[in-house]
């Protein structure tokens, strides 16, 4: 295998109420979750909360934890701080992080899984700002999947990729950087503004290039390094590693979603097989990740370390042909098929690019985005100065198929999808069945009143008549599927039953 593994999307949504710029983010992000969770769960006599006992946010891939002393307080990520905090039936989590609603798909197996349990989490979102909106004396809120609000704030979406432990940190920094810095032909989402504060206005590839400083580090808001070092698995550590990847936008395309997450597993595949990737190597990284996101003509030439100058483009070109030759010689006739769809895409997509970007218009955000700007611009004679522009580009990205701009195109059929509305409305509600999402989300369904936590790693019981909270360890990814544990659920109507048949009683 090797696009196929442990992944997910952790994404910060956008939040704000019309007319009232001054409105407390926290508390609108509050309220945001606690309606759907009053929706979702109405006959749940208690919420099940988040088990933070197992978090280890300060441990660092290079070898040392960082002091509770030395770390920004948004780096403790294992303080519960009595901010709102769901645990879904399809496995995910919904809650408050740094003054934004976040959801966080459950662990899946591929590209699709992780994309199509994204798309439910856009749904999951639209839901609950109008839950929210509707509670009596409530002001309206709007949620946008962006990661700016061009004033000078940034907020994440985050991919994850359980990798093995015995793969080299150092490897994966040196194959990483130049796919990061180059993947932005692919996967930017577009943005009016450059800079931190978006005051230049022009349009680039991504929102969140301007936003990093360094090239490795443990921080995810000061400082944001193209590698994340933070070496917390949700795993067996002696097993496991999770590459944190912070450097993504948020995407509204369920193409570019699939593509993002298929690309850099199976660069990541090729990492953890020893592939050489030495010649991808380049200077100055974090300066050529600005000027290839500032430049939508996608002429920047990157400085190789070989003294090859090459564009974004070109690099991803020799990626891909890397890829098809790694999964030939590795793989050959037992290829799955994961793996060569993403290869598939991948080839077109970067074919498509060196001809004409357009070409891609109803697959790349950054396409369609640039592409519904410069029919404004020319309809009505406007420069990227005028306000009316940042309007579109945050109007793109409201969450609401109302009112999202990104909505209109699909329902035109120019923003191509990957997933059916029947499958996303089961993944709103179900969990996928090929990891351990499976066991937390049915326990969620089935037992609800006696699930009292919950986190990545274990399922925490409160029983009748017992003085201790039983807690189930759930720490292989890969165990607690349908496959595996179906019939013990079916066969134990209570929580009681379910953790004798555990504890062989």
């Amino acid at each position: 295998m090797s696009v196929v593994r442990i992944m997910g999307i952790e994404t910060e949504y956008g939040v704000s109420s019309p007319g009232h710029p001054h409105a407390n983010a926290m508390l609108m992000s509050s309220q945001v979750v606690t309606a759907y969770d009053r929706a979702a769960n109405v006959s749940r006599k208690a919420r099940t909360r988040w088990d933070y006992d197992v978090e280890t946010p300060l441990r660092d891939a290079r070898g040392f934890d960082m002091s509770r002393a030395e770390a920004d307080p948004s780096q403790l990520t294992d303080d519960d701080i009595g901010m709102a905090n769901v645990i879904l039936t399809n496995g995910a989590r919904l809650y408050v992080d740094h003054a934004h609603p976040e959801y966080s798909t459950p662990e899946v197996l591929t590209p699709f899984e992780a994309t199509l349990y994204d798309r439910a989490g856009q749904v999951i979102m639209a839901q609950a700002a109008e839950l929210a909106s509707a509670e009596p004396g409530a002001q309206q809120i709007r949620l946008y999947k962006n990661n700016t609000d061009n004033k000078g704030a940034s907020y994440g979406c985050h991919e994850n990729y359980l990798m093995p432990r015995t793969t080299p940190f150092p490897a994966i920094i040196a194959g990483m950087i130049p796919f990061f810095v180059s993947r932005q032909v692919i996967t930017g989402a577009g943005r009016v503004g450059v800079g931190q504060d978006g005051k230049i206005k022009d349009f680039q590839l991504t929102q969140r290039a301007d936003f990093f400083e360094v090239e490795v580090g443990l921080e995810t808001t000061l400082k944001r390094p193209l590698i994340n070092t933070r070496d917390e698995p949700h795993a067996d550590p002696e097993l496991y590693r999770r590459l944190h990847v912070i450097i993504g936008d948020a995407n509204l395309s369920e193409y570019a979603t699939y593509l993002k997450l298929g690309m850099t597993s199976l660069v990541l595949s090729m990492i953890e097989q020893s592939w050489d990737l030495s010649s991808f190597a380049i200077n100055r990284p974090v300066r050529q990740l600005h000027a290839v996101s500032h430049d939508p003509e996608l002429r920047h030439e990157i400085d190789m370390v070989d003294g090859r100058r090459m564009t974004a483009v070109q690099v991803q070109i020799e990626f891909v042909e890397q890829a098809r030759k790694f999964v030939d010689d590795r793989y050959g006739s037992d290829a799955d098929q994961p793996t060569l769809d993403v290869l598939t895409e991948w080839e077109r997509t970067v074919d498509a690019l060196t001809r004409d970007p357009y070409e891609l218009v109803d697959d790349l955000d950054w396409v369609a985005k640039q592409a519904l700007l410069d029919g404004y611009r020319r309809r009505d004679a406007m420069s990227y100065g005028d306000p009316r522009l940042d309007l579109v580009d945050l109007q793109y990205s409201d969450v609401s198929p109302a009112r999202g701009l990104w909505a209109r195109l699909e329902s035109r059929s120019r923003l191509r999808r990957v997933t059916t509305d029947e499958q996303v409305e089961q993944a709103v509600h179900a969990p996928p069945e090929s990891t351990r999402a499976y066991f937390r989300g049915e326990c969620l369904r089935r037992y609800p009143s006696h699930v009292t936590a919950a986190s990545w790693d274990s399922v925490i019981f409160d029983l009748p008549g017992r003085s201790a909270l039983q807690r189930v360890p759930t720490l292989d990814p890969l165990r607690g599927t349908r496959a595996h544990v179906e019939a013990l659920l079916d066969a134990s109507p209570t929580a009681a039953d379910l953790i004798a048949a555990l504890q062989g009683v």
